[in-house]
């Protein structure tokens, strides 16, 4: 076992320290130049180091676009996955995240007051395309769904999402009472939305979420749809979307380009989702919370109900302790959970059940106020009444890391998996991964 972890963990703590010592080498650079311009270059470099993006503001160029309601974005995540022993031995794997996003408000685009509230956006990716390199289930063989990256699936080059947003300033006396968004949408962004989440890395609680054990709800999975949001409190709101619902839709050869659905039209079906939700801010602390429930319906082979999946959820996500807060403004810094239940019927997918929960503690070290401490789990089950599944009773995934957040665009994070039965089975072994996570916005 000595071997095994000297063997992954010297890898990891490479990578970590690499990226830090690079980072931190600037400030040596910039210590290096003519006095008389260190002063206008150090005020500069601050600026940049503590802005929210890697690339700056373009010479003030950006600043200009956003004026004019044009924004560019994007990130970049690298994960190191050390399988440090699973049912094939070990080894080690990466994967690559890489994301380009845009948006324009038409109203300041135009100069046109009367469509204030109307948008438009598009958003595209890059991911790990290397055969043997990305993909760390090579070695673990969990369920697709229970995979240890979130990136292992619509690799290469992918057309993620783009269309329009309009969301009405006032109506009937209330700011933002609904919004409509339409076009390549992707309906694991549209819903259970659930940022905490997003902290870990292993599949089924970064992305599927137990649905996306079920039907096609992943972030590879991109369709023509709408949906429509009424908020009739700041409180509350009701969410519902209708989708195309097609075969082979997360096939990485696609590349998101699958307009006409599937090849045989007939296999097109429709894909319906609503979710209804309370936000509300817990006593003098003003402890944010999201608690919803949601229902989903799959068409398949454009046939009968029979044919078809269908499922509910229940999200509860809470801030339960706020540290002191200095002036008006209050402090970020505190510990949250989240907590997701999913339910499919035994006919309707291979998930009937599917559990995950965890806890985040953000600023837990002293002047360490923006890292976050976080641990958490997914189990799911199988459904017995499917004759493949009758060995496999349950998998259980445990995840726990600490983000540092090295500054305000940029972060590097050390984590460790651990599955219980990958697949389901007691015929394949448990598996624990060892590695390190880090990331830039720009």
């Amino acid at each position: 076992m000595k071997n095994i972890l000297s063997k992954f963990l010297g890898p990891v703590f490479a990578s970590a320290m690499g990226l830090v010592l690079v980072i931190f080498a600037f400030p040596v650079q910039a210590a290096s130049v003519p006095e008389k311009t260190s002063t206008e270059l150090e005020t500069a470099f601050n600026d940049w180091w503590n802005g929210k993006k890697f690339t700056g503001d373009w010479f003030g160029a950006r600043d200009v676009l956003e004026d004019r309601g044009i924004k560019f974005g994007g990130s970049w995540k690298l994960a190191y996955f050390g399988v440090a022993d699973s049912q094939n031995g070990s080894g080690g794997f990466y994967g690559q995240d890489l994301v380009f996003n845009s948006s324009v408000d038409f109203s300041k685009l135009l100069g046109f007051e009367a469509i204030e509230g109307l948008e438009g956006f598009i958003e595209g990716r890059w991911r790990e395309n290397r055969p043997n390199m990305g993909d760390p289930n090579e070695l673990v063989e969990a369920s697709s769904m229970f995979n240890p990256s979130p990136w292992w699936s619509g690799v290469g080059w992918r057309m993620v999402t783009f269309g329009a947003e309009y969301t009405t300033p006032e109506l009937f006396g209330i700011d933002e009472l609904l919004t409509l968004k339409g076009g390549w949408l992707r309906p694991q962004r549209e819903f259970i939305d659930q940022p905490l989440s997003k902290l870990f890395l292993n599949n089924a609680i970064n992305s599927s979420k137990g649905v996306g054990g079920n039907i096609p709800f992943s972030s590879s999975f991109s369709t023509w749809g709408g949906t429509l949001t009424v908020k009739p409190a700041d409180w509350h709101y009701t969410k519902a979307g209708l989708f195309m619902a097609y075969p082979g839709g997360t096939a990485f050869n696609n590349n998101g380009l699958m307009f006409q659905g599937s090849p045989n039209s007939s296999l097109n079906d429709l894909f319906f989702m609503i979710e209804t939700g309370f936000t509300p801010k817990i006593g003098a602390a003003k402890l944010p919370g999201k608690y919803a429930f949601g229902s989903y319906y799959y068409g398949e082979d454009n046939k009968t109900f029979g044919r078809s999946k269908y499922g509910f959820y229940w999200q509860a996500d809470q801030m339960v302790y706020r540290e002191p807060s200095l002036g008006d403004k209050l402090s970020d810094q505190g510990l949250r959970l989240f907590s997701l239940f999913t339910y499919a019927p035994t006919y309707n997918g291979t998930y009937p059940f599917y559990a995950q929960g965890g806890l985040v503690y953000e600023g837990l070290i002293p002047k360490r106020t923006k890292d976050e401490l976080y641990g958490g789990l997914g189990v799911g089950t199988y459904d017995k009444t499917n004759k493949k599944n009758a060995d496999r009773d349950y998998t259980m995934v445990l995840e726990g890391g600490y983000k540092l957040r090295v500054n305000g665009w940029s972060f590097v994070s050390p984590y460790i998996q651990y599955l219980i039965q990958p697949d389901g089975s007691r015929d394949v072994a448990n598996a624990t991964i060892l590695g390190v996570q880090t990331g830039i916005t720009f």
